[in-house]
């Protein structure tokens, strides 16, 4: 018996794991990423990718951390010893710690707007929000300090272990997640003009049915799932083998695509109701929300309740993302946990500071003609998860025996093979090409 904590419920373990998905990729890449390219058909592309090729990587996430009861590095020496397949556990390790880098000035940026919208200093001013968020992003004293209070939350949480932090946080935040948005979602198509904003989502426009819009939406899978940076083989690592892992991984996919499909009704029947264009790019956001609230009534407590709600799934994430190294870091010295969390969190956000800067006193530094955040973008979102879960779905399909993954699978022989052609062929396939792509682009 593994002497790792554990999660103390089923319910616990797949609220953690979602979370671990829903963050940035569904709330704020999914909106803007289906704005650009085309709305519904980018939208049923997505759910494709994400029910046959994202879903099965996820479960091969689960087979190998349950099956390893380790972190991600020693699990994988566990399983294959004198292989070298254990490198994808360090190639996670480093994923996970650039991401959090970036992300956590992300969520810097959210603390920032959230502040705001409770002192309502973001409505009823008439406030050019493309000027303020360049000069937010720009300010190097605020972005760092909102920087260092958004790691602070997280590793508060993470130090906190799995029962007491990760699980107790998801608990709380990814229902409330969820009525957020549903109150948000209500307020959004009560207005005038908001059906044009749901034909948007689900009446298809053919014309972007092609092989980039195709590409677009299984990376953007792979990225709302979280897959390839070892978070989910972590997670899963604290499940008791009694868990069935192909209902909880149907579970986490099921939530996340809700959640986005959720962004979308909360965006766009307000963007086309008051005249705006969907096609805003990453800026949506932050630029766009809170120009949409505010000329809405009761637009200040909506905006608050958005960024809470943002700020709930950017936690979600980054508490994953954190996990990972510390678990990694600790082992199985379970009372190291809080010098270890600690430890990671000032190193990840002394390395996320050229990201902080990027926008601001750093903004004319650059690598392969981007900025330091951008570069730590690409290479972790467009390399490294790529890789990562390319290794992972062949380790599943080829290191097990069938045997053994079938045992591990605990499903239904039809399902059971459909799986392994997709994990062992069809899903390499796909990152391959979405690699090549990105070489190319």
């Amino acid at each position: 018996m593994s002497s790792r904590d554990q999660f103390a419920s089923k319910i616990g373990f797949i609220l953690a794991a979602a979370g671990s998905a829903i963050g940035l990729g569904a709330i704020w890449k999914f909106p803007y990423m289906a704005g650009t390219n085309g709305g519904s058909v980018f939208i049923f592309l997505f759910i494709l990718c994400t029910v046959f090729i994202g879903l099965p990587i996820l479960i091969a996430e689960f087979m190998i951390g349950r099956r390893g009861q380790l972190d991600p590095i020693n699990s994988f020496k566990a399983q294959a010893p004198s292989k070298p397949w254990y490198m994808i556990g360090w190639l996670g390790l480093v994923a996970c710690g650039l991401i959090l880098s970036f992300y956590s000035v992300v969520g810097g940026w959210i603390l920032s707007y959230l502040f705001r919208a409770i002192s309502m200093s973001l409505t009823g001013q008439g406030l050019d929000f493309a000027a303020l968020f360049g000069e937010i992003i720009s300010n190097p004293v605020e972005v760092l300090m909102a920087q260092g209070a958004f790691m602070l939350l997280t590793l508060l949480i993470v130090q906190a272990g799995i029962k007491g932090g990760i699980e107790v946080a998801s608990k709380w935040m990814m229902p409330l997640l969820f009525i957020f948005f549903i109150l948000l979602f209500i307020r959004s198509i009560t207005l005038d003009g908001a059906m044009e904003g749901i034909k948007f989502m689900f009446v298809p426009d053919w014309s972007y049915l092609n092989a980039k819009t195709l590409l677009l939406a299984l990376g953007q899978a792979f990225f709302s799932l979280s897959v390839g940076v070892s978070a989910m083989i972590t997670y899963s690592s604290y499940l008791p083998r009694t868990e069935n892992i192909v209902s909880s991984a149907r579970n986490v996919a099921i939530m996340n695509i809700a959640i986005s499909i959720l962004a979308g009704l909360v965006i766009f029947p307000a963007v086309f109701a008051l005249g705006y264009s969907p096609e805003q790019g990453p800026g949506l956001v932050f630029i766009m929300i809170p120009a949409v609230f505010e000329q809405l009534p009761m637009g200040g407590l909506f905006l608050i309740i958005f960024f809470i709600l943002l700020l709930f799934a950017t936690i979600t994430s980054s508490i994953a993302l954190l996990e990972v190294v510390v678990s990694i870091g600790v082992g199985k010295k379970t009372q190291a946990r809080k010098r270890a969390s600690w430890l990671f969190a000032t190193i990840i956000f002394i390395v996320g500071i050229p990201s902080a800067l990027s926008y601001g006193i750093m903004s004319d530094f650059t690598i392969m003609g981007k900025n330091f955040f951008d570069f730590a973008d690409y290479l972790t979102n467009s390399i490294m998860m790529p890789i990562g879960a390319l290794l992972i779905s062949l380790f599943a399909g080829f290191h097990y025996s069938k045997k053994i993954s079938q045992e591990e699978f605990q499903s239904s022989p039809f399902l059971f093979k459909t799986w392994l052609l997709i994990v062992r062929y069809i899903a390499p396939i796909a990152i391959i090409v979405i690699l090549v792509r990105q070489a190319f682009a």
